[in-house]
């Protein structure tokens, strides 16, 4: 049995730019649910720095997700905040316990 691929997405925005990128994020919510694969896919934005966004996603497999990294909605994301952004971090990770 496979385990699941647990993708941590840091988003940051430049201070300007927060709403912008709140608006385009929310956006991906709703078409990356109900892609094949997709377990969960919640957007956070930090308490202290609102300029952070983070992406907690799981998904069944590796592959399943690389589609949705080539998926149009993704691809409309990045275009529209192209410039926006201080930085963009994916970390793939794998739970190592055993729940």
């Amino acid at each position: 049995m496979s385990k699941t691929l647990t993708i941590v997405a840091r988003i940051e925005a430049k201070k300007e730019n927060i709403d912008v990128i709140k608006s385009e994020a929310l956006k991906l919510v709703e078409p990356t649910l109900a892609e094949e694969g997709c377990i969960q896919y919640v957007l956070h934005q930090d308490n202290e720095n609102p300029e952070v966004f983070i992406f907690i996603e799981n998904w069944k497999s590796h592959e399943l997700w690389q589609k949705h990294m080539d998926s149009h909605h993704l691809q409309t994301f990045i275009k529209h905040t192209e410039g926006l952004l201080v930085d963009l971090k994916i970390s793939q990770m794998s739970c190592v316990c055993d729940i």
